[in-house]
């Protein structure tokens, strides 16, 4: 729901100029006279007050908005970045590229959603580098890649590069707009699911324009025209206005109640507070693009025809995806099996890792393993997990 970030820096800049004007009338006062004659400056202390509260909501509202919308973090995980290269995508532009555990160890590649960079792995790869060689990238525009194109195809084409270094078998793995690029590579190039795809991983995302598959989508489809798309081109002719509007969203918390929509109740202050700084660090017409990138996408008729074993994850909370997004792909997938999480909503991978990273092992180990000629290996976790089609 990034489109819906600019509403809430509007707020919030109205918020602190509402401050600027209450201090500024306070500090102008008015000339009374009094009853002597004798000419005196009144000032309402109210507007002191009222405005020095609004000015430390708009410089300061973060932390507050940390202490009441998410909870304590236990073990917070810090980001250590892994072997960095930088390798040179499809149309130019330089890709930010990081690789954690063994090197000669079964390959797992993860894409992250928009708005966001690699650095939201940091729960798969703490949990999966002890095994598995696992990669992680920026996509174009974000991050530290650069970018020259913004579009679903562009993305897959930087993909396909990225699975080509490997001359081995690789499990895809993508949230959100990282799901869609995979999906959108094997629309593509159908052929990679036979010479390096051994299976995919879509977390938390659609098949389709997102706006189909949010909720209130209806709302949204009739917003698109006369207010979304022209507000995102708004956001782009107006770059250095709009990110210096982030950055006073960030400050005074809205970006992290923009965020806060994403998650369940599972969420802690440092996920939450790293996923706004996201949204805030990367550029807003990059995103502005993205969003309207993906207004146009669509992939329903590629789903029959993905070949190889698919793992579909999804949060019963999720709005920006609903579930029934997740349901769609699995039932179209012919080799798809899917697992719903209660109480996780679009950034689930992320608020409840531990379960999700469970299940992408097991599922890595299955499709990463040489083949055997015995009974084909079921999934050993506590979870659920239904296979359809």
């Amino acid at each position: 729901m990034t489109f819906l970030r600019p509403i809430f820096s509007i707020i919030s800049l109205l918020i602190l100029a509402a401050a600027i004007y209450l201090l500024w009338s306070w500090h102008q006062g008015e000339l009374m006279r009094r009853p002597d004659g004798t000419v005196e400056l009144h000032r309402d202390d109210w507007r002191l007050w009222c405005g020095g509260i609004l000015t430390l909501w708009s410089l300061l509202g973060r932390f507050l908005y940390l202490l009441l919308l998410a909870k304590p973090d236990p073990a917070p995980v810090v980001w250590k970045n892994g072997v960095g290269i930088v390798v040179e995508g499809a149309n130019g532009e330089r890709l930010n590229v990081q690789e954690f555990g063994p090197p000669d160890a079964p390959l797992i590649l993860l894409t992250h959603g928009w708005s966001l960079d690699h650095t939201v792995w940091q729960y798969a790869v703490q949990d999966l580098s002890r095994d598995f060689r696992v990669v992680t990238w920026d996509l174009p525009g974000l991050g530290k890649s650069t970018a020259t194109e913004i579009s679903l195809s562009a993305f897959a084409a930087d993909l396909k590069i990225l699975l080509d270094r490997h001359q081995r078998p690789v499990l895809l793995v993508g949230h959100s707009i990282g799901g869609m690029t995979i999906q959108t590579l094997l629309r593509n190039d159908p052929t990679v699911q036979q010479k390096g795809v051994a299976g995919i991983v879509l977390v938390n995302t659609t098949y389709t324009n997102p706006l189909k598959t949010i909720v209130l989508g209806p709302l949204f489809r009739a917003l698109r025209w006369p207010l979304i798309e022209p507000m995102l081109w708004l956001q782009i002719a107006l770059k250095p206005i709009t990110w210096l509007m982030s950055w006073q969203s960030y400050l005074s918390g809205s970006a992290h109640l923009t965020a806060r929509l994403g998650f369940g109740r599972y969420v802690t202050r440092s996920q939450l507070d790293h996923t706004a700084w996201l949204m805030t660090v990367n550029s807003p017409s990059v995103q502005a693009r993205g969003d309207l990138a993906m207004f146009r996408w669509d992939a329903t008729a590629a789903l029959p025809r993905i070949s190889v074993p698919a793992l579909v994850l999804g949060g019963e909370m999720d709005i920006v995806t609903l579930p029934e997004a997740s349901n769609t792909i699995a039932q179209y997938i012919p080799r798809a099996q899917l697992q719903l999480f209660s109480g996780a909503n679009h950034m689930g991978f992320i608020e409840r890792a531990v379960d999700y990273n469970a299940l992408i092992r097991v599922f890595a180990e299955k499709v990463l393993s040489p083949p055997k000629a015995v009974e084909p290996t079921s999934f050993e976790t506590t979870a659920t997990i239904t296979p359809l089609g």
